[in-house]
């Protein structure tokens, strides 16, 4: 397999994006026959794949700077700040979406654009004829695995979506796949995907020379996380089958690793550039490269506060990514993870916390803030403590604290039994079920999986209550009390309910 090389990513791409429009289908009949012809070789085929890839760089799909769909809707994060950009923004983690808002609508327009540039290639594989079939069923993988993931992302924040697995070429098709399909349905997709993908001859885990392209290891952790999430909000009569498929897509994620503890890997590595080609319990990553003005990363010095210099040498004169007093007050006594991932910037003109877990202060990154941390997707304490949740959901709760305890070890805090002894952690984590919530909040903080480790763990109603029952001096100026059971789900973007009011239906409360 060869390696990804980004700027040739992000061509691709940009050849494909040439053939959308504004709507959520991305296609217009003109450029079929374009589009048709291209594929003539492997390497048209490898192209297309690699754009699909690219377009999982931006901010707007999930790359680092997708907070604003994830981390800043849930309790970890937010801006803070009402005034920027007519409040925008602001309205993800102040709970007041409206289905106009454009930041949203444009996050809807991108990641039907990463499903359209699957759906292409899927479509169009097979008129090339290839060397090696394996060489063929990779990128096929590949495809399925990238429209699976955009998808699981998207029935998690809309609900039912419109489900579209193939290119389309005319008016005729767009107005036929214009509704949207049941979560159920989507799921089932989502699985298909999966599945196949977990048959191709893809490398067990990523190594030297394909970082940046999924494994087997990454299509057996995103099938486990999507069982899992099934079990805990799909039909309950199917419960239990999810839960053990989770286990076993799980386990074999967990058995593909190249490490023998998670305790011999140090918390920073995970983090350090220098490292991140190298690290064993990276999974899948997106890759940026330190230096280059345009396919850096700037996660380092957007992060960092004014006065600071800890993330990065370019100077700051804002506030850095805000972090809630709720998640501050949340790490434990002494856990390095919040030493390393939090700081208080003294600044008279920020006085608050900022993220420090992203940092490159060298002079490869230099004064412009170009940075070379890679956006990390995948890595195996998530998968861990996956396997905690679903043993723990199973009954075997001695397996879960098992894994919860390896996480723990790692960090350098007592076990779960010794924890448990200590009055302030039981009465703030009175079952295990909000031990590993816990544990996954301060292990992974800022990696974006806080909003949909709660829509997993609690129904629509629990989650209400959750919310209300925290500290609104905790929250700035994000109002707890404007959160309600429509923030379950985003708004359908409004230009797309207009298409077709019924088979386009709104979500409730919107």
């Amino acid at each position: 397999m060869k390696n990804i090389n980004i700027k040739l990513m992000c061509l691709a791409a940009l050849f494909m994006l040439g053939s959308c429009k504004k709507d959520f289908l991305q296609q217009s009949n003109p450029d079929a026959s374009v589009i048709a012809t291209s594929f003539k070789t492997e390497n048209d085929v490898l192209l297309a794949v690699n754009g699909c890839y690219s377009l999982l760089r931006s901010g707007n799909t999930i790359g680092e700077g997708s907070d604003l769909w994830t981390d800043q809707r849930s309790d970890d994060t937010g801006t803070n700040d009402n005034q920027s950009n007519a409040g925008e923004p602001f309205g993800f983690n102040n709970f007041s979406l409206i289905p106009t808002n454009s930041y949203l609508y444009t996050h809807w327009l991108n990641m039907y654009t990463v499903i359209s540039n699957c759906n292409i290639v899927l479509s169009n594989i097979d008129k090339v004829t290839f060397a090696k079939p394996e060489t063929k069923q990779q990128y096929k993988a590949e495809a399925e695995f990238i429209r699976a993931l955009i998808y699981f992302h998207m029935v998690r924040e809309w609900g039912d979506v419109p489900l579209v697995t193939k290119q389309l070429i005319s008016t005729a098709d767009v107005t036929a796949n214009t509704f949207r399909s049941p979560q159920a349905t989507v799921y089932a997709q989502i699985v298909a995907d999966l599945k196949d993908a977990q048959g191709s001859p893809l490398p067990a885990t990523q190594a030297t020379g394909t970082i940046g392209r999924i494994s087997l290891a990454a299509v057996n952790t995103l099938l486990g996380q999507v069982y899992l999430t099934m079990a805990t909000t799909l039909d309950a009569a199917n419960k239990t089958a999810n839960l053990n498929n989770a286990l076993t897509s799980l386990t074999a994620a967990y058995n593909a690793k190249t490490f023998a503890n998670l305790k011999d890997i140090p918390y920073t590595d995970v983090f350090d550039v220098t490292k991140k080609s190298t690290c064993p319990e990276l999974i899948w990553q997106i890759v940026n490269i330190q230096g280059d003005p345009i396919y850096s990363s700037s996660i380092a010095a957007n992060n960092q506060a004014k006065g600071e210099t800890i993330n990065s040498q370019k100077t700051s004169t804002g506030v850095g990514n805000n972090v809630t007093h709720d998640l501050v007050n949340d790490y434990e006594p002494n856990d390095p993870r919040g030493a390393f991932s939090i700081k208080f910037a003294n600044d008279a003109t920020v006085k608050d916390w900022f993220v420090t877990k992203f940092r490159d202060v060298s002079s490869g990154a230099g004064k412009n803030g170009y940075g070379g941390n890679d956006w990390i997707l995948m890595r195996y304490a998530d998968v861990i403590l996956m396997l905690a949740e679903v043993n723990m959901y199973l009954g075997n709760n001695t397996a879960a604290i098992q894994y919860v305890d390896m996480v723990r070890a790692r960090a350098g805090m007592p076990t779960y039994e010794v924890s448990s002894l200590d009055p302030n952690y039981s009465s703030k984590y009175p079952t295990l079920k909000l031990a590993i919530l816990h544990e996954r909040r301060v292990e992974l903080a800022f990696e974006h999986h806080r909003l949909f480790d709660l829509l997993r763990t609690f129904t629509t109603d629990e989650l209400v209550t959750y919310f209300h029952s925290k500290k609104q001096a905790d929250f700035g100026s994000a109002l707890l009390s404007n959160f309600s059971t429509k923030d379950r789900y985003f708004p359908i973007p409004f230009n797309e309910t207009k298409l077709d009011p019924v088979k386009m239906y709104q979500n409730p409360g919107y």
